[in-house]
């Protein structure tokens, strides 16, 4: 049996930019150990399995090398690129999927592709002394949500320069730790915001582009900057850039994509 899959740069607007991510057009159900071990052979930070679910709609899984997640941006706006470009939905139809997190849509707009997800913020916690010596810095603040801890340093200098024990920050109890900074007002183009985001504990230590770390990234600098419309940019080697904007308790993550490889899998 051969199955489609294709490699997809997201929040990115040329090849080997942003973060990859491989989406798996399934024809039946599989099982999540099969997704796994597909997730694993791939090496990527996420891998995408979808499966339609109706005339429109598609359910959405997604794994790391080594274990499922409940919510992951980039892998989705990847799906939906993936969709479109292949002539699965229609230019200008709304992608709908069914995830561990809900029900979750994306948009083609003029900036590219926008995301419908939910509100992740962070509310204030005491940093884990794993935390404090992996990033080896004291935080400005630290916060918690169901997922990740959110830590703001002094700078975009902080940010960038950041060289993590990996090892330590394993050991924190959540799926990773998220360190931000308002962005510098030397930057060339100007971002609201800047970030990183560590994962060791799920098999990636630093992620390139995380679209749910945004949707605890969001809320916390439309609080500090008091603003509904943001320019994130994430610092990772490979870069990304997202627009970023909250309402009503829902964050829209708009960014791009671009195919780098469309193949079939045998299984």
């Amino acid at each position: 049996m051969t199955i489609s899959i294709a490699i997809i740069d997201a929040f990115a607007s040329a090849p080997f930019r942003g973060n990859p991510a491989a989406v798996c057009l399934l024809e039946e159900k599989r099982d999540a150990e099969w997704m796994q071990r597909v997730a694993a052979e791939m090496n990527l930070p996420e891998t995408a399995f979808l499966l339609r679910d109706g005339t429109d709609s598609y359910g959405l899984r997604w794994f790391t090398p080594t274990q499922e997640v409940e919510l992951c941006g980039h892998a989705t706006l990847a799906s939906a690129h993936y969709l479109w470009t292949n002539g699965l939905l229609a230019p200008g139809r709304q992608a709908r999927f069914h995830t561990l997190s809900g029900i979750l849509t994306a948009d083609q707009t003029a900036d590219g592709i926008t995301l419908d997800f939910p509100a992740e913020p962070a509310l204030p916690a005491t940093a884990p002394e794993e935390l404090i010596q992996g990033l080896g810095l004291i935080p400005r603040y630290t916060g918690r949500n169901r997922m990740d801890y959110l830590v703001e340093v002094d700078s975009e200098e902080t940010v960038r320069a950041l060289r993590p024990d990996f090892a330590l920050i394993a050991r924190v109890n959540a799926r990773g730790v998220i360190v931000t900074s308002r962005g510098s007002d030397e930057a060339e183009p100007r971002y609201d915001f800047v970030s990183r985001a560590f994962y060791p504990g799920a098999g990636i230590d630093e992620d390139p582009v995380t679209g749910s770390a945004h949707c605890a990234l969001a809320p916390y600098w439309q609080r500090r900057l008091r603003k509904d419309e943001l320019r994130a940019y994430q610092a990772s080697a490979r870069g990304g850039e997202l627009r970023v904007s909250i309402r009503e308790e829902r964050v829209r993550l708009t960014g791009q994509a671009v195919t780098v490889l469309n193949g079939r899998l045998e299984v």
